[in-house]
């Protein structure tokens, strides 16, 4: 256990952060005594810093302050602003080190007709347009209902619906982007068998999509040729009787792990989810990248202030020159809106600690571990290099899990600090709390506490080892508690780019 209630996270950083409440007057890290009362996740000050001077956490700047702050001072929104301030990569440590017995492990997964693994084996109901995202939920229900209690080997019918598809322009980013979103998902290796429905007359005709033909486990239909909504359930029922009949008969198998596609993502984080589980997350990702598996890291306005700590890991420069072209085409992009990176952290993550994006994003780049970066790839693209890959995302945690999903992530970890509640279907999806305090108040979600790194309990070294092994687990079969509970037919959120016409 930690005999004090604070951590300092870099030789070269100018604060400090407490891991427990700590009250003013307290004596505290190099026998600096604070001024106020410093809440848990939050910094305090360990040397004075004058006005316009950085300050530094994880050996990085994260901000700029707005007044002299003292020793002892609480270092918060009040006096530290967001400055596009980054301080040089420093040479990267060794990732953590995969023995060759971990080289080695299998996972019980679905071999596919095509050679890839999956970690379920679902059926999926796929909305191409909105118009028919209500025919697709109940043709979802029945079949849960009717025909999946005769079929063990199936874990469900998944209804995956969504807001767009039509009243847009056939061309450009919006259209291109939803037609790689959904067409990941048809091809998506967990689901065995796939049910796309449309309306008929909208923009995004199920043609775009190449199914007919295609064999008994992928079809589709129009609800206007089937005769109404009432008619498009009863041929579904009919429909998916025959893609159950083929996709029941998978049963699991010895796998290599290399064959795991992570996406990892973070939700609702606090002051501890940097110290904590983001890089115990890492450390498992670097584990799996070790033994040939994908770890995939996204949210790129999630990153911002900490890309350059990527780009050092870049395996080429072409690698590193896509990362640039991404953080240069958020810049342009919020800017065309009025908007800043830096109005990223939510008003929850603020409560819990975090003040600035760059901040937030050295918490979440260490989910990334500090295996070398292979591949940098565009929302939704279908990924196919192994290691640490990065994909251009949304910080919105549906939208980037969605297109980690459809690139072909089998399966989604999630850190949180404050308690988001996630499901990603068909990849399962598990959680990890930065803090024991969450864990505690919300262990019906989450999987693993990592919270008990702050506290001395554990190492981030030992954490990573655990979620490594529930990796395998829940890859094998195990259900996450989410997957428990039912999330994941609400969390399929497309990037919606574009105008709407």
């Amino acid at each position: 256990m930690n005999s004090q209630p604070w951590i300092l996270l870099s030789e070269g950083d100018n604060v400090a952060v407490a891991t427990a409440a700590i009250a003013a007057g307290a004596t505290v890290a190099n026998g600096v005594v604070t001024r106020d009362k410093i809440d848990p996740g939050h910094k305090f000050a360990i040397q004075d810093i004058a006005t316009g001077m950085p300050v530094v956490k994880y050996g990085q700047a994260i901000g700029r302050t707005t007044a002299d702050v003292k020793a002892g001072d609480h270092v918060h929104s009040h006096n530290l602003h967001f400055e596009n301030d980054r301080l040089a990569a420093t040479a990267n440590s060794a990732p953590e080190a995969a023995t060759a017995a971990d080289k080695a492990r299998t996972f019980m997964g679905f071999r596919r007709t095509d050679g890839r693994a999956a970690t379920r084996n679902y059926i999926g109901i796929i909305a191409s347009v909105n118009c028919s995202t209500t025919v697709c939920r109940a043709i979802a229900e029945e079949a849960n209902r009717t025909l999946l209690p005769h079929y063990d080997g199936i874990d469900g019918f998944v209804p995956i619906v969504h807001d767009q598809g039509c009243g847009m322009s056939s061309t450009g980013d919006g259209m291109q982007t939803l037609h790689r979103t959904l067409a990941g998902y048809t091809r998506h290796v967990n689901f065995g068998g796939v049910l796309m429905i449309g309306l008929g007359c909208e923009v995004n005709q199920l043609t775009l999509y190449g199914q007919s033909g295609a064999g008994a486990s992928k079809r589709h239909f129009n609800i206007q040729d089937a005769g109404g909504s009432r008619r498009a359930v009863a041929l579904a029922m009919g429909v998916l009787k025959e893609i159950a009949e083929e996709v029941g008969q998978a049963r699991r198998e010895p796998i290599s792990i290399s064959e795991i596609i992570v996406g990892l993502q973070c939700g609702g984080s606090d002051g501890f989810s940097g110290i904590t589980a983001n890089p115990a997350l890492g450390a498992a990702a670097d584990l799996l990248a070790a033994a040939g598996g994908t770890a995939i890291l996204s949210e790129t306005s999630e990153i911002y202030g900490a890309e350059h700590l990527l780009r050092s890991r870049a395996v080429s420069d072409s690698v590193a020159a896509k990362l640039d072209e991404k953080i240069d085409w958020w810049e342009k992009y919020v800017a065309m809106h009025g908007a800043s990176l830096d109005n990223n952290p939510s008003p929850g993550n603020k409560r819990g600690g975090l003040t600035t994006i760059l901040e937030k994003s050295l918490g979440a780049v260490a989910k990334g571990g500090r295996s070398p970066l292979t591949a940098v790839y565009s929302y939704a693209e279908r990924v196919t290099d192994h290691g640490l890959v990065f994909m251009d995302t949304p910080g919105y945690d549906p939208v980037s899990a969605t297109g980690q999903v459809a690139g072909g992530a089998n399966m989604i970890a999630f850190t949180t600090g404050r308690g988001s509640c996630f499901g990603s279907r068909p990849a399962p999806s598990f959680k990890l709390s930065s803090n024991s305090a969450l864990y505690r108040s919300m262990e019906e979600d989450m999987d693993i506490d990592c919270g008990t790194i702050a506290t001395g309990e554990a190492t981030i070294s030992g954490k990573g080892r655990e979620i490594f092994e529930l990796i395998i687990e829940i890859a094998s079969g195990k259900k996450t508690k989410s997957e428990t509970f039912g999330y994941g037919d609400n969390e399929f959120v497309p990037w919606h780019l574009g105008a709407t016409l």
